[in-house]
């Protein structure tokens, strides 16, 4: 007889899915789906809204990445109204965006993905948690607590809230920076900068070489990937070229503007989350797992396959003895793990570098915006993906059309080719328990969803 296993809800994600895992009537895997049975709508709510208040009502789809949301459209607005920031202003906006990935990947690292790791997947799910973590480490945790704490009170310190942002405007940034917060932030960069070294030397250590085999089988597939370069080939998480790699290797860059000419979407009936393909490779899209066509990934382990280099000197040494050790383009699932930290020390360099940056505490900071008619296209990485925001005005300034591509819709067909290849080499002859979910349900863990 057939069945079917449902993980719901999938645990230690920000936001809201099952895997559904159905089994023939030889216990044999047929099909395995996350299905995510969120409904947003937020390209229906902006129509007919001021094209101004959008970024500060888009921050509500994510509590996790609220400043992604509220930059990207942001810069899109700027394109309807045809404006351009001032440099100060777009130094700003990078800084918030920066600290906002450091307190996200603390978060997504320590509080969601090491207890499985560091307490062993098959242990207790009453203890596979934070707060067993919390119990098992209690130094370690007490000093990642208080890293996040400090990468969301530096961004408080200057941006105002952390949560929901306001601070920036479309045509700048609402503030200048004073001197004198300026100063503390870069001690205050510098002790993340640290932690995250020392993070990543930890995982390394006692995560990583405990758990390689894992990294490099469970839950992997070959896709393409999609990130952010500037115009050498750096990683970028604020602003640049998308590039969007074959699974083979070669790949296309384009501006965010052009997204449409080498993305597509796609709708399945069983989830309301969208999946994205690569309309430019002209084979269409299919989820067949031993044939999928169309299916790249984002995300970390995405953005430091596609860059050639990161400009940032102990993030490149990191991304050197990553490409030493898996090659390029890296495919293990897990990895995404090994690449969010190494992200963490570019996004702490990244930050102490624009803090160096005089222009930084200049005093202008905006240029003023007329409403009007036009079409912009902001782009960001967010911590989960590639972040689009897409929008036309009438010639009052408001919304007539919207969409959104968010970082998790780009992997929102990956993570399905991944639990079923987890689900195929787990599963045998009908036989599942707890720890083998647990298992699968690590495959999604790792893209962040």
């Amino acid at each position: 007889m057939s069945q079917v296993l449902t993980i719901n809800p999938i645990t230690r994600i920000e936001g809201h899915a099952r895997i559904s895992i159905h089994l023939d009537e030889a216990g044999r895997v047929s099909d395995a789906r996350v299905e995510i049975a969120t409904l947003r709508g937020f390209e229906q709510f902006v129509l007919g809204r001021p094209a101004e208040e959008i970024p500060r009502i888009v921050t509500r789809i994510c509590g996790i990445c609220p400043w992604m949301h509220h930059l990207a459209a942001i810069k899109a607005i700027d394109g309807c109204f045809g404006i351009s920031p001032p440099p100060t202003g777009n130094l700003l906006r990078e800084l918030c965006q920066v600290l906002a990935h450091i307190h996200d990947k603390i978060l997504h690292f320590f509080f969601l993905a090491a207890p499985d790791f560091m307490l062993g997947p098959e242990s207790d799910y009453s203890v596979r948690n934070i707060m067993g973590l919390v119990r098992s480490e209690p130094e370690l945790a007490v000093q990642v607590v208080r890293m996040r704490q400090l990468a969301v009170a530096m961004l408080e310190r200057f941006a105002g809230k952390a949560i929901h942002p306001v601070a920036g405007v479309v045509g700048g940034f609402a503030r200048p920076m004073d001197a004198e917060i300026r100063r503390d932030l870069l001690v205050d960069g510098q002790v993340l900068l640290d932690f995250a070294c020392q993070s990543l030397a930890f995982a390394k250590e006692r995560v990583f070489s405990r758990f390689i085999e894992e990294m490099l089988s469970l839950g992997t597939v070959t896709t393409g990937f999609l990130g952010t370069v500037d115009a050498q080939g750096s990683l970028r998480l604020y602003d640049g070229l998308l590039r969007l790699m074959r699974p083979e290797g070669n790949f296309d860059e384009f501006p965010a503007g052009d997204y449409h000419r080498f993305l597509a979407e796609h709708v399945e009936p069983w989830s309301y989350a969208k999946m994205v393909y690569a309309k430019s490779w002209g084979e269409g899209f299919s989820l067949d797992p031993d044939q999928p066509r169309g299916v790249y990934r984002a995300n970390t382990l995405a953005r430091i396959n596609v860059c050639d280099r990161i400009a940032t000197p102990r993030a490149q040494e990191e991304l050197a003895v990553f490409r030493e050790l898996f090659g390029r383009p890296a495919r293990g699932t897990l990895l995404y793990h090994w690449a969010r930290l190494i992200e963490l020390v570019y996004a702490c360099e990244r930050a102490l570098e624009l803090l160096a940056d005089e222009r930084i505490v200049e005093p202008l900071v905006y240029r003023a915006a007329e409403p009007g008619a036009g079409r912009g296209i902001g782009h960001v990485e967010a911590p989960r993906g590639t972040l689009i925001h897409d929008y036309t005005t009438d010639e009052n300034g408001c919304i007539t059309r919207a969409n959104l591509i968010v970082g998790t819709t780009h992997n929102v067909a990956p993570m399905q080719l991944s639990v079923r290849q987890a689900a195929d080499s787990l599963i045998r002859n009908g036989a599942c328990d707890e720890h083998i979910l647990n298992r699968i349900e690590m495959a999604v863990r790792a893209y962040d969803p």
